[in-house]
């Protein structure tokens, strides 16, 4: 799912040049993105978000011209390593024991890449007809945007975790990391106050329910995240990068809490529930 990634593109198709069919979802790049893609034999297909549900990953699932029953979800600035294309062709020869698989993603910050700190499992690989993704009453949220939140989808069945790991790393800048966490800060804050960060149908590991309940019921959630990433998860040994990670995600839960309370001030003023001002009926796009 793209739009104006011409700075990662290219790495990312190469990355997946041995799987059956590519698609590149495009919402109307302005750069060379969507040339790129064609030039690498991938099919590109325009996308227009109408600002309802479903959103980008759902309208995937719900249009685009598979051929085959399972998928793989990979962000633009993703590269899918060789060992980890080679365990999917292992579980798919001798025949998935799951409707879903998690996979494992390092990091790149300040062009490092961090080998402890914090470690991100998304739920990327499944078979796209025992998978959805949840609407999560999110469209309310300021400067919200097209594609599906920090969330993982429900699948009807079981879900397993590969070994093998992508490879996270973006080449823009600075500045654009600060600027998407800043969003995606607001969308966090309206689902936290909301209460429905936690939804129960999210295919989940176990052990990551119980940290997120945890973690949802202690304050000062900013420190935690610091303290968390560069003392407990050891992201002291990946140096300063590490130190510097680890501040940003406290800056960002420090960003989350603070909105919270925008929102709650506001909430106080008007009968209008908070981070739904302005916001229209819910219509499901057929």
């Amino acid at each position: 799912m793209t739009k104006n990634e011409e700075k990662n593109i290219a790495k990312c198709i190469h990355s997946v040049q041995l799987f059956d069919e590519v698609f590149v979802v495009d919402s109307g790049s302005s750069d060379n993105t969507a040339a790129i893609a064609e030039q690498l034999n991938a099919l590109v297909v325009p996308f227009e978000w109408n600002g309802m549900y479903p959103k980008k990953k759902q309208w995937c699932l719900e249009n685009l011209p598979f051929r085959n029953d399972w998928v793989l979800y990979v962000d633009a600035d993703e590269e899918v390593r060789p060992e980890l294309a080679e365990e999917m062709m292992r579980v798919f020869q001798a025949g998935p024991q799951a409707m879903g698989y998690f996979v494992g993603y390092d990091y790149v910050f300040m062009n490092k890449v961090l080998r402890r700190g914090h470690q991100v499992y998304k739920l990327v690989l499944f078979n796209r007809h025992h998978g959805k993704f949840l609407d999560y009453d999110d469209l309310g949220a300021s400067n919200m945007w097209e594609v599906e939140g920090h969330y993982q989808p429900e699948i009807a069945g079981k879900a397993q975790l590969l070994q093998s790991k992508m490879l996270h790393f973006d080449h823009d800048s600075i500045f654009d990391y600060f600027s998407r966490h800043n969003r995606y800060s607001d969308w966090e804050a309206t689902v936290r106050i909301k209460g429905l960060l936690d939804n129960p149908k999210e295919s989940q590991p176990y052990i990551r329910v119980l940290q997120k309940k945890l973690f949802n019921k202690l304050p000062l959630k900013w420190l935690t995240a610091f303290l968390h990433s560069y003392v407990f998860k050891l992201g002291f040994l990946d140096g300063k990068e590490g130190f510097h990670f680890a501040f940003a995600r406290a800056v960002y839960y420090w960003q989350v809490e603070i909105k919270i309370s925008e929102l709650k001030r506001r909430s106080a003023r008007s009968p209008v529930s908070p981070g739904l001002a302005g916001k229209t009926p819910e219509v499901k796009a057929q």
